[in-house]
């Protein structure tokens, strides 16, 4: 069954799974498999005055809707492109006096499609509404007060004039929400900015070691270049080789932990027990837990403390992030580390945990050097850990190689960016502003590697006097969350 620019995937029953999305025809690494624009979406509470309500970029300067006084837009280009969404939105949110939290918008915004176009099969789409999974059932009893009050708020906040829908399915709505809501990110892709759903990806089944990537692409929407207008949308991209009749799969959760955590998340989260052969065979398990290999091998004993000393002090360090103590951090980590470092292997997730702390937030205090001799024992873990084509392992990578740039170390900066901008070009593609940065990137670090090579005490001199004369490139302020999570989990 293929509709609409869908025509190389098709929805089949897989075995033990539900449905699935199988390829109808063979893909390459870095192939847009299908591009798919949101059904409904919308920015979270907490940055609705910081994003664009169209295509959910960060900007400085935003311009606010006249009638509601609530949402925001980079342009009247944005503004016009929302307004067929946000019309019944805008008259709801002043009569109801207050915008209402992002769950009832999103279900709002859902239930005046439905209004408009019926719950039937919209254009493109492989599936309805209707037919999504909601997971009611298998709510606990926390998550069933939670369904009651966001039903009761809703009802609060829908307007008497819109179609009126059933309690039941009013449930639904928000089930389908809570279980397939996907995270949008801003333009960087490193801060989710918000939460939409899209039918088509909501069939593609999890695998911890996938064959398809979920990118989100903000679009290009400026009245400036009205030409290149381009729709806000996700892609779905092969990360390996897919034949046809191969299931195309996605990974729910991030890779870097071990089966047993893994199965408990998407459990909690996603109601089901993954039997992917990752978790059957706890595939990669012994490097995430290795320990420190040569000379005597520490006892079990030690090796439980020093596990549960890291736990205790991540712990530490989230608390100390969120209230900016960013020298404590560091004091945190160094901590750690030196009780780390004698018992646990290069490969164990609670030292390369640690060490991805300590590099992002040793960039941000521009203490580059000692960032980037952790930035690169990160890298070299995770490419024991990670598939080669993984976003998060191209992502790390382009961070480690900026870091080795600041301090200074230009051919194994130059390194790691072209093996980031190799591994992104396949998971974001060549037109997503992050390649773009790459790419600018790549290019100079290569014109330097050059002069560095030539002669390298005139590459020092020259690179002191374009310092001076720059003010320094600042690292963005590390953020409190691991980069988004594919799918958005109401906390």
């Amino acid at each position: 069954m293929t509709k609409g620019g869908m025509e190389s995937v098709e929805v089949f029953t897989s075995e033990g799974k539900g449905r699935g999305l199988k390829a109808q025809k063979e893909f390459l690494p870095g192939d847009v498999i299908f591009a798919e624009p949101a059904y409904a979406a919308v920015v979270f509470d907490s940055l609705t005055h910081v994003v664009c309500h169209t295509c959910f970029k960060r900007q400085e300067r935003l311009h606010r809707c006249g009638q509601c006084k609530f949402a925001y837009y980079c342009d009247r280009t944005c503004q016009r492109a929302a307004w067929l969404n946000h019309k019944n939105e805008c008259s709801a949110i002043r009569k109801h006096g207050k915008a209402p939290t992002e769950n009832i918008r999103l279900a709002a915004r859902i239930m005046w499609k439905i209004e408009r176009e019926g719950s039937g099969l919209a254009e493109g789409c492989l599936v309805s509404i209707d037919d999504l999974q909601n997971h009611v059932d298998s709510f606990d009893e926390e998550e069933k007060k939670e369904l009651r009050a966001d039903v009761e708020s809703f009802l609060e906040f829908w307007p008497p004039q819109s179609q009126q829908f059933g309690m039941q399915y009013i449930s639904h709505i928000f089930g389908v929400i809570s279980c397939n809501g996907f995270t949008l990110s801003d333009q960087r892709g490193l801060q989710a900015v918000g939460v939409g759903i899209f039918p088509n990806l909501c069939q593609a089944n999890h695998d911890c070691w996938p064959n398809c990537t979920v990118i989100f692409n903000n679009g290009n929407h400026e009245a400036v270049r009205s030409m290149f207008h381009t729709q806000m949308r996700i892609e779905l991209r092969a990360l390996s080789k897919i034949s046809p009749g191969d299931e195309l799969t996605v990974s729910y959760v991030d890779f870097l932990n071990v089966s047993e955590e893994r199965r408990k998340q998407l459990k909690k989260q996603y109601y089901f027990d993954c039997a992917c052969e990752h978790c059957k065979k706890q595939v990669k398990d012994d490097l995430m837990l290795a320990v420190k290999e040569g000379g005597s091998k520490p006892s079990a004993e030690t090796v439980k403390e020093v596990i549960q000393f890291s736990k205790d002090t991540l712990e530490k360090i989230n608390k100390a992030r969120m209230e900016g103590l960013y020298h404590e951090v560091v004091k945190l980590c160094r901590e750690c580390l030196k009780k780390q470092e004698p018992v646990l292997g290069d490969t164990n997730i609670y030292l390369l945990r640690i060490l991805s702390i300590a590099s992002e937030v040793l960039s941000y205090l521009q203490m580059f050097e000692e960032a980037a001799d952790y930035a690169k024992r990160m890298v070299d873990g995770y490419l024991k850990i990670y598939h080669p084509n993984n976003a998060q392992l191209g992502m790390a990578m382009m961070r480690a190689g900026v870091t080795h740039w600041h301090a200074g170390l230009i051919e194994a900066g130059h390194g790691l960016i072209c093996k980031a901008y190799a591994i992104l070009l396949i998971t974001h593609g060549p037109s997503h502003p992050i390649t773009k940065d790459l790419e600018v990137m790549r290019v100079q670090t290569e014109m330097e590697l050059r002069m560095f090579q030539q002669n390298e005490f005139m590459y020092y001199k020259m690179r002191e006097a374009a310092l001076k004369n720059q003010k320094i490139q600042v690292m963005p302020e590390p953020s409190n969350e691991t980069s988004p999570s594919l799918f958005h989990k109401k906390e």
